[in-house]
């Protein structure tokens, strides 16, 4: 299942996985958010020679995590909260402390997620809004969230256990609904590390849904417990949703499947344009 989320800190987006139940963060978006270099990778190795101590600890501050991303996973060095305040030491910035409050803030909020899980809801809510999506869109987006977890769940109660497998399964689903692989429709969009579904037009995002529930139902019906199975689940969950796809655009005679993305102007934004239009 994807547990992984994205924060917020001075507008730069930070990836944070759960793990051991907890908090990891990805080095790279820290480091990113606090330096003005855009070759995280180069900086970090400067930063090991700087400072021998934090070189002779990597290893115990710094472990390679695999991150759900929307064309599978990737692995990645992340680090938790304590291992990011020490990291931070060795990074000469002016937003290290503003950084670290934040970070503080952010640890805390996953206590109490842990003991009231409705508040990770409402901050994902309000995270959306902050950054410009229409109230609208965050209904779609939200309830896609719920549907996506609900497919992820019930691979995981027939067996699943690779994340690998996921993205193979995600992939097929999507691949019948509109004819691309999470990946490719990233490329498609002119999309890099951002979520594919954050780019996503009200269409894409109900026939995304569509999809992955039509295959939550077929799984369940046909009881499939087997990786070769679920794959075809999908593919057949899928298949419905592409169909649907295509009797849509047959009969408006326009595409559901998108170039455009939302990062030079916000949801909110476009949809009063094509409003106004």
């Amino acid at each position: 299942m994807n547990n992984q989320k994205l924060s917020i800190f001075k507008g730069k987006e930070i990836r944070k996985i759960i793990h051991n139940n907890e908090w990891w963060f990805v080095v790279e978006d820290v480091v990113l958010a606090l330096i003005d270099s855009s070759d995280p990778k180069q900086y970090i190795q400067r930063m090991k020679q700087r400072d021998p101590m934090l070189a002779e600890g990597w290893v115990q501050i710094v472990h390679t995590l695999e991150v759900p991303t929307e064309g599978g996973n990737q692995k990645m060095l992340c680090s938790n909260t304590e291992g990011i305040f020490r990291l931070i030491q060795s990074i000469p910035s002016p937003k290290a402390e503003p950084f670290k409050r934040w970070l503080a803030k952010v640890g805390y909020e996953r206590v109490q997620e842990i003991e009231d899980p409705e508040l990770a809801t409402k901050r994902t809510r309000a995270l959306y809004k902050a950054k410009g999506y229409s109230d609208n869109w965050i209904e779609k987006r939200m309830r896609g969230i719920a549907i996506r977890e609900e497919l992820t769940d019930e691979w995981g109660k027939r067996g699943l256990k690779e994340q690998r497998e996921y993205s193979i399964l995600t992939a097929e689903i999507s691949k019948a609904t509109f004819g691309m692989t999470p990946s490719e429709y990233k490329e498609y969009k002119s999309l890099k590390r951002e979520n594919l579904r954050d780019h996503m037009t009200d269409l894409e995002l109900i026939f995304s849904m569509l999809g992955e529930r039509a295959t939550t139902e077929i799984t369940q019906t046909n009881n499939s417990k087997e990786f070769h199975k679920l794959k075809k689940d999908a593919n057949a969950g899928g298949k419905i949703a592409g169909d649907a796809r295509k009797a849509l655009e047959l009969k408006t005679g326009k595409k559901v499947s998108q170039k455009e993305n939302f990062l030079r102007e916000p949801e909110s934004k476009k949809r009063l344009k094509s409003a106004d239009f």
